[in-house]
């Protein structure tokens, strides 16, 4: 048995339950696991959002429900001394409440800043991925259906199903499939790290751009073909919308990339862009062939 949850942010719309979800089980109690979260100042779950442009043409936005990854080889665990986190048999890393006093650097040492110091209390503290209701054999009256495999209360909240709990280790339970089924993208500070929270479709950089025809028409170009060819090989192929524009998302970072804009009766344009972060490249216009 080895206790995951799949991040979905593809689903994800910052509606913030999980994070309301979260306080609402960890503060103002102590747990047998960890003392009572803050009410301000620590997000054992948040949902960290970013715009994604270099352009006010076009704007994106990015949501990324953000906990403690639960690292097989926990960069916390390597800073405390005395025992003070450890992992679990099912995975689950752990800071001792007690051992961790006083302990900052195992906060520090989080490359994802998902372990936060309390400072009235002296500790470090961060998710535990509900262990504490997940041990308790009376949990399953809470949810209702004893069939229901035991949920964090992160994952019960999410009312767009962006958050899924279960077993990594049992190739054929809902999370494996899903995750096996679905784009991996481990957050960059976490990259070649195995991990027990796994981040899937989290965006990395787009190119996109507007079309118009001959500036004197003052029209834009609908159904213009656009293709894009990474120096890596990989392609792309899109036409611009009824406004114009185009967009790739999730292009390979740092690459140099071949765009050609075509539309028949028109010359074809072409130009480069670097996929070293978002981009809205150009506002082509079209001459007569």
């Amino acid at each position: 048995m080895r206790y995951g949850i799949a991040v979905d942010t593809a689903k994800c719309m910052a509606c913030y339950c999980c994070q309301m979800a979260c306080k609402d089980e960890h503060c103002g109690h102590d747990t047998a696991l960890s003392k009572s979260q803050p009410m301000m100042g620590q997000f054992w779950i948040e949902v960290r959002e970013w715009e994604r442009s270099d352009s006010s043409r076009l704007t994106k936005t990015a949501t990324v429900a953000t906990l403690c990854a639960h690292c097989a080889d926990p960069a916390c665990a390597k800073a405390a001394k005395n025992g003070a986190v450890y992992k679990r048999d099912d995975g689950i890393v752990i800071i001792d409440p007690e051992k961790s006093e006083g302990q900052r650097q195992i906060a520090d040492a989080c490359p994802i800043g998902a372990v936060y110091y309390n400072e009235v209390l002296d500790i470090p503290q961060k998710c535990t991925m509900c262990a504490e209701l997940l041990d308790d054999p009376n949990y399953l009256a809470y949810l209702g259906d004893p069939k229901k495999f035991k949920k964090p209360r992160c994952v019960e909240a999410c009312p767009n199903n962006a958050l899924m709990f279960g077993d990594l280790d049992d190739p054929d339970s809902d999370i494996s499939k899903y995750v096996a089924s679905h784009k991996q993208t481990q957050l960059e500070p976490l990259a070649g790290q195995e991990t027990n929270v796994k981040y899937l479709n989290v965006p990395t950089v787009y190119l996109a751009g507007t079309v118009y025809l001959p500036k004197e028409l003052e029209e834009v170009a609908i159904g213009a073909k656009v293709s894009l060819k990474a120096d890596s090989g990989e392609s792309w192929e899109v036409t611009t919308n009824y406004f114009g524009d185009w967009i790739v998302d999730d292009l390979p970072k740092n690459r140099q990339v071949d765009i050609t804009v075509e539309l028949a009766g028109y010359k074809p344009v072409k130009y480069t862009a670097k996929t070293d972060a978002d981009h809205y490249v150009d506002m082509t216009y079209l001459q007569k062939a």
